[in-house]
């Protein structure tokens, strides 16, 4: 991210400037409306800046390399290239952007496809504006965010009905803590939520993050959840 450039003459702006980086973003989505429904929203934000669109896979790819976005906004359903191969390819590259993917509910099998390419976050098209600026600046910081509805169809498609009685030494490793912020992570809340919910520092619960991460040797917090679901460690009944 890179960060704005205040005028000298006006301190507090420079103040401002220097604490507020700019997060740049590129869409992909083959419908025109959507693009600029979401650069509207994306733009009123003083801290996020939309510097290329593209109208499907293959154009996501070029713009992806052109202007080197810190996120990209990716729709699955695309003609020619989709989505989800445009994925594949601009996580494979030298130091890619970050991926939130935009699905519709009920396309199960794209989110899971998303998922071992490497997307940082999954958000519904038709989520409200709130919960797309949370998944762009939980993208851009690192985080991510998985949209409620689509956790609740990854627990019908993973978990058991009924918590396991046997765990993964793995898992058993997590102390009492991480084992609560795992489960807020598999309920989709993103580091500042589950730091609300615990009534701890947002810092408290990255570390707390970073250790989930290392003791179940995933890369990332959304392959983490889906441990959380095959092991039973979070069943249907959320326990």
């Amino acid at each position: 991210m890179r960060q704005h450039n205040g005028g000298v003459d006006d301190p507090t702006a420079l103040i401002t400037s220097q604490v507020t980086p700019l997060i740049t973003v590129l869409i992909a989505d083959d419908q025109e409306l959507v693009r600029t429904g979401f650069r509207v929203i994306l733009e009123a934000e003083p801290d996020l800046r939309v510097v290329a669109e593209a109208v499907d896979g293959d154009d996501a790819v070029r713009q992806a390399a052109l202007v080197r976005p810190d996120v990209i906004l990716m729709d699955i359903r695309m003609p020619g290239t989709d989505g989800l191969a445009a994925t594949e390819q601009i996580l494979r590259r030298p130091e890619p952007p970050t991926v939130v993917v935009l699905t519709t509910f009920g396309h199960d099998e794209y989110v899971y496809r998303a998922l071992r390419a490497g997307a940082a976050g999954f958000l519904l098209k038709d989520a409200p504006s709130t919960r797309l600026l949370a998944a762009v600046r939980a993208a851009a910081s690192g985080d991510s965010l998985i949209e409620p509805a689509i956790t609740r169809r990854m627990v019908e498609r993973f978990a058991g009905p009924e918590p396991a009685t046997q765990l993964p030494e793995n898992l058993r490793s997590l102390t009492d803590r991480e084992q609560e912020t795992l489960r807020l992570m598999a309920r989709g809340l993103s580091n500042a939520e589950i730091a609300a919910a615990l009534v701890v520092a947002e810092t408290t619960v990255k570390t707390h993050v970073a250790r989930i991460l290392a003791k179940l040797g995933v890369r990332d917090r959304l392959q983490a959840v889906v441990t959380a679901y095959e092991t039973g460690f979070v069943s249907r009944t959320g326990e």
